[in-house]
């Protein structure tokens, strides 16, 4: 069995490791740098640590509670599948508090606050450009943080960002595409531009645009990762009339409007890293 790579610098980062490995475990999720459907054991990420198994056992049994690992009797711990039912909840979460947000920071941004946004744009055409998409999303996440900001209510984009976690998932698969980003960009520039000059309804219509390009673009990195998603508001077999025994080839509704993609198969056959 290859040893597991060792994650520098952090058995000592805090006195208590569960919330230091919670949080980055579930960050490595988040990113996908732990794809959906991968094995993952105690053992393996307490060696990678540096750290005993104790932490490792209460940190999954947290992401577990969060709906980030699945935990299979006799067989393992996976990292789980995204649940589109979560991401649209995600999407009406988003949709409803930062279109306000966007026409609020319009109404009150001052001269500091139009030097941030240009500065945050900046970066992210400097990430674009270094083909950098963890730094592209990080600046990202910086800016709706800003403009949550600037409409004074900073801790509002603490809400949004907890109950995002499972559109974010979706949202680093399609930082893969080149194109994707290049649009993700353009449309950070739209927001940003009416925000700067104080047009409140036309930013809330430039971020209403831009998250529906997001979640537009769901079904489609559904049907290219069918492997790596589910929906709970799907019953087995319900969408074609199959047996459960069936469900592999049954359907997943689009996250929008109820047209179909591919449904994954069931989770445990298909993983075949085991650790």
């Amino acid at each position: 069995m290859s040893r597991s790579p060792r994650v520098p610098g952090f058995a000592t980062r805090e006195p208590s490791l569960v919330p230091s490995l919670y949080r980055d475990l579930r960050d490595r999720i988040v990113s996908v740098a732990l794809p959906p459907g991968e094995a993952v054991s105690e053992a393996r990420i307490a060696e990678g640590y540096g750290v005993s198994r104790t932490p490792v056992r209460e940190a999954f049994k947290r992401l577990a509670e969060d709906g980030f690992l699945e935990v299979v009797p006799q067989v393992g711990s996976f990292v789980a599948r995204i649940d589109l039912r979560l991401v649209r909840d995600s999407h009406f979460v988003r949709e409803t508090l930062e279109c306000r947000i966007v026409e609020l920071a319009a109404a009150r941004i001052d001269e500091a606050h139009r030097a941030l946004l240009r500065e945050n744009v900046a970066r992210q055409r400097r990430a674009l450009a270094a083909h950098d998409a963890a730094g592209f999303f990080a600046i990202d996440e910086a800016m709706h943080e800003l403009l949550a900001a600037i409409a004074g209510h900073r801790s509002a984009w603490q809400v949004i960002h907890s109950a995002k976690a499972q559109l974010d998932r979706v949202r680093h698969l399609s930082l893969q595409s080149a194109g994707r980003s290049r649009l993700r960009m353009a449309e950070h520039r739209a927001i940003t531009d009416r925000v700067i000059a104080g047009d409140g309804p036309g930013a809330a219509e430039a971020m209403r645009a831009h998250l529906a390009t997001i979640f537009d673009a769901i079904a489609n990195i559904a049907a290219e990762n069918a492997h790596y998603f589910t929906d709970s508001d799907v019953a087995p077999g319900a969408a074609t009339g199959a047996p459960a025994a069936s469900v592999a080839t049954a359907a997943v509704a689009d996250p929008r409007d109820g047209r179909h993609v591919p449904r994954p198969p069931d989770p445990v056959p298909q993983v075949v890293r085991r650790a």
